[in-house]
């Protein structure tokens, strides 16, 4: 009998924002499976360091961080090749996730390889972008309003007309795109309404208004945009 894949949200950073249910599964795995980055560290290992049981086997998986798709597409074709592997021979695999999973998550690349062959159970975790609306106390949405989350890759007139037809916004991957990302805020009269935030939760982060945010930004890093909001103070 074929094990079950378990793919699981680790939050944003803070291992207190762990779900029960991530807690329970990540305590009770024979086999871990986690991007890392090459020859690096991994954030999603360093989240649940302490629920890792010793005797664990690790399956690092690392994906190159680079604009082209080809690199990370194979780092993802040779995990699931080693996480099915382990699945077929009936052990459970518990993959760990940044954030949730099915949201911006490195854990879907595995599901679309993997999903119609073995069981999958898929579960949720805090994403980025609630904790930076929580560290910054900026409420997202309410009553009828619409939340856009916009990719800070994008033109800058696809960022413009995004952010016109949102009552909030949330930029993610800003990163080397907050120059661009700036300057279309300042165009739209939206810069006094932005706040910048990176690595949420995690000891190192930072909360500050657009005009003092470093550029370039680092890879955990967002900028949430509300409308009507109060300035930042």
């Amino acid at each position: 009998m074929s094990g079950t894949l378990y793919g699981v949200g680790l939050g944003p950073g803070d291992p207190e924002l762990l779900t029960l249910k991530a807690d329970r599964l990540i305590r009770g795995a024979r086999v871990v499976a986690y991007p890392a980055l090459v020859a690096g560290d991994s954030l999603a290992r360093g989240i649940a360091a302490a629920a890792i049981p010793e005797d664990a086997r690790e399956i690092r998986i690392e994906v190159p961080m680079t604009p082209a798709r080809a690199p990370a597409q194979a780092a993802y074709d040779a995990a699931a090749a080693e996480i099915a592997a382990a699945l077929a021979a009936g052990e459970d695999v518990v993959c760990l996730c940044e954030g949730d999973p099915f949201f911006y998550g490195s854990f879907m690349y595995l599901h679309a390889r993997l999903a119609d062959r073995f069981a999958v159970e898929v579960v949720p975790g805090v994403t980025s972008m609630t904790a930076c609306a929580a560290r910054a106390a900026r409420p997202l949405v309410a009553r009828n309003e619409m939340l856009t989350v916009i990719p800070g890759p994008l033109p800058e007139s696809a960022l413009a007309e995004a952010l016109r037809a949102a009552d909030t916004a949330v930029i993610m991957k800003v990163g080397r795109h907050l120059a661009k990302i700036r300057r279309v805020l300042e165009a739209e009269g939206l810069a006094a309404q932005a706040v910048y935030l990176e690595r949420a939760t995690l000891p190192a982060e930072r909360a500050l208004p657009l005009t003092e945010a470093p550029d370039p930004a680092p890879y955990f890093s967002m900028i949430l945009v509300t409308k009507g909001a109060d300035p930042w103070l």
